[in-house]
């Protein structure tokens, strides 16, 4: 029972590292130049410990991480940012014009927010987990996303109970938001790769 504890505090702990680092860095990197790189350390380390490493220090390897993908995440961030302003213009002209977002000349846009954030799902673990340039990482995210609707669905669910348990208890959101993120996006992203990887292998 006492080693079972210590154990899942153990885990505690490094969720909670891992979180302060991603906070950390990303504001060393001037939060737009920073976040990228945070981002993807974050998802480098967490993918370690999913694959078993789980003794790797934390601090050295993000850090690692973090510089050796500096500016190949940051190119990797800018149609991530490119999108994002997009969705935002377009969703602060309908609420300015319309005065509400939920008109159903905003389904388009709603529809399409949802498939970006899907696609964001998967982008960030495919980065970590394929060696492959910008373009190609984009492209198997994508087509992952479209081929794997039952991961989609564990992911959305899976967060939104972790959403709703920070609306009752909102520390934990400052805690562990980031890094809890990413190990369930990471946890189910990397279950689809697998399975279609064997596919071709097959």
């Amino acid at each position: 029972m006492g080693r079972a504890l210590y154990s899942m505090l153990e885990w505690i702990t490094r969720f909670a590292y891992i979180n302060l680092l991603w906070v950390l860095f990303t504001l060393a990197g001037g939060i737009i130049l920073g976040l990228f790189p945070a981002i993807t350390a974050m998802f480098s380390v967490i993918r370690q410990w999913l694959n078993g490493n789980s003794d790797l220090p934390v601090f050295h390897t993000y850090w690692n991480y973090y510089r050796s993908e500096f500016w190949k995440s940051n190119l990797l961030g800018l149609p991530v940012y490119l999108v994002s302003f997009v969705f935002l213009f377009n969703v602060f002209f309908l609420y300015a014009n319309i005065g509400e977002l939920l008109a159903w000349t905003s389904a388009p846009l709603i529809a399409g927010i949802l498939l970006f954030l899907f696609y964001l799902f998967y982008l960030f673990p495919a980065y970590v987990h394929f060696d492959l340039n910008i373009l190609q990482i984009m492209k198997n995210a994508l087509l992952i996303m479209l081929i794997s609707p039952v991961n989609t669905f564990l992911m959305v669910i899976s967060l939104s109970a972790f959403t709703i348990l920070v609306y009752v208890i909102p520390p934990l959101g400052f805690i562990f938001g980031a890094s809890f993120y990413s190990f369930i996006t990471l946890w189910f992203a990397l279950h689809a790769f697998r399975k279609v990887q064997k596919k071709q292998s097959s």
